[in-house]
């Protein structure tokens, strides 16, 4: 999947990914490849990414929205911790 996090200041993360962990407004849930479209507000916590070759990447954010459709994920986060 290709994702892409993005602040208002910059670009903070582009390329592939295996699974990402967000902390949504309803609870905490993970999007992996062929998850069904989804838009969804994101809450203040940590981002997870487990890239394809295993390693793990974390940011905190100050809440956002995330859009995930076609093995592509974005996430506009408000502000990064």
């Amino acid at each position: 999947m290709l994702l892409e996090i993005i602040s208002p200041d910059k670009k903070l993360y582009s390329g592939e990914a295996d699974l990402i962990q967000v902390p949504g407004s309803k609870g905490s849930f993970e999007i992996l490849k062929n998850h069904a479209p989804i838009i969804s507000t994101l809450e203040k916590g940590q981002i997870k990414i487990v890239s394809p070759d295993g390693n793990k990447t974390t940011f905190d954010i100050d809440g956002g929205v995330i859009e995930a459709k076609n093995n592509k994920i974005i996430v506009l986060a408000e502000k990064i911790l």
